[in-house]
């Protein structure tokens, strides 16, 4: 494919093709015959299609580009011996639309904002109450049923969730009796009672610190694992196929995760309280109080009572860590950030709902008095 051109007026130029008009002739002529006609500025432009063979979408993309320029300096363009099928597809390009107007969407007002917002909330409420029965039958009917449990899921589920996450637990709970006794030391100090740093950073741990943190720190590994696994299962179509062959999907896939979420966060909330308080014995050791006057003091400190309290509250932590994932994982849509989105939406609604509970057990300590 090449082009020439010819000039048999001063105003007038006419430019040539022969060959072929297909994408990559086109593309190796299209900068030089564009530039061609921007310097020449002609009041006449001739496009003379003789010896042109073959022509498509992109040759006519030429055409109109030439044309356009001519438009645009208010100058005529004219096409001679353009071959009839040739012009029959300009013809059809030409008639198309250059753009589609996006449809312009109305603008709501702010009752109709709040009123979408509010369908939003009952809607998710609405889903949220249909799982919650939904486990909750399933959980009771394999309280009795325990050889419809899936003990290998279980097993693996609490591997996950236990013994790897211990590392995490230990330390967050190792630094945060050691940063909450350095803080309160210069504050006792002042009274001369340092020793019962002990009962606060104690009774803390066993009461708050210890079930919320853990249970924060399960809301961030867990809920995101199982909201992302149970995702992609809903993406794959794999929780489509349990129901096809007559399988409950809750049962089959959240029951275990739940179960084993609910027997492991105690056990972890142990470890977390232990290595509190072994950051608080190490700075009390540090401020010379001996380790048995440390023990005492915790003897002292902490009822079983409190421990009690504390462990009630982790337990239903467990429960609404895994079941908030979950709920997650089986609401994914399909789309390529689905599954990301599921993963955001589980932390970020455990992290919700672990303190709506957490004030609810504390309303309900206060009322009872524990």
């Amino acid at each position: 494919m090449s082009f020439r051109t010819k000039k048999s007026l001063p105003n007038q130029l006419e430019i040539i093709f022969s060959g072929k008009l297909d994408v990559d002739q086109v593309a190796s002529i299209w900068h030089d015959c564009v530039s061609k006609l921007t310097q020449e500025r002609p009041n006449s432009l001739i496009l003379n299609f003789k010896e042109v063979d073959y022509c498509d979408g992109a040759g006519i993309a030429l055409i109109q580009a030439l044309q356009k320029q001519q438009s645009v300096d208010n100058n005529s363009c004219f096409i001679i011996n353009l071959a009839p099928n040739f012009q029959q597809l300009l013809e059809y390009i030409e008639a198309q639309p250059d753009k589609v107007e996006p449809e312009e969407l109305p603008i709501e007002s702010f009752r109709e904002q709040l009123g979408h917002m509010a369908v939003d909330v009952v809607k998710t409420f609405r889903d949220n109450v249909i799982f919650i029965g939904m486990l909750s039958y399933q959980l009771f009917f394999t309280l009795f049923n325990p050889k419809k449990i899936r003990w290998q899921d279980f097993l693996r589920v609490a591997e996950d969730t236990g013994p790897q996450a211990v590392p995490i637990i230990a330390l967050i709970g190792f630094l945060i009796g050691l940063i909450s006794t350095f803080q309160a030391a210069p504050s006792f100090a002042n009274f001369g009672v340092q020793i019962y740093m002990v009962d606060l950073v104690g009774l803390g741990l066993v009461r708050e610190m210890g079930p919320l943190l853990t249970a924060v720190l399960l809301a961030g590994r867990t809920a995101s694992s199982f909201a992302a696994e149970i995702g992609t299962m809903k993406i794959n179509q794999e929780v489509d196929a349990l129901k096809t062959m007559g399988l409950n999907p809750i049962r089959f896939l959240v029951v275990p995760r739940v179960l084993a979420t609910m027997m492991i966060t105690p056990i972890l909330e142990v470890f977390f309280i232990i290595f509190g308080l072994l950051g608080c014995l190490v700075v009390m050791l540090s401020l010379g109080y001996t380790s048995d006057a440390f023990f005492n003091r915790i003897h002292q400190a902490i009822l079983p009572m409190d421990y009690i309290g504390g462990l009630i509250k982790v337990f239903v932590f467990g429960l609404v860590i895994a079941g908030v994932g979950c709920l997650h994982g089986i609401k994914t849509s399909f789309g390529a950030q689905a599954v990301g989105n599921s993963t955001t939406q589980a932390v970020v609604s455990s992290l919700i709902m672990l303190v709506v509970v957490d004030g609810v057990f504390a309303l309900i300590y206060y009322i009872l008095g524990i």
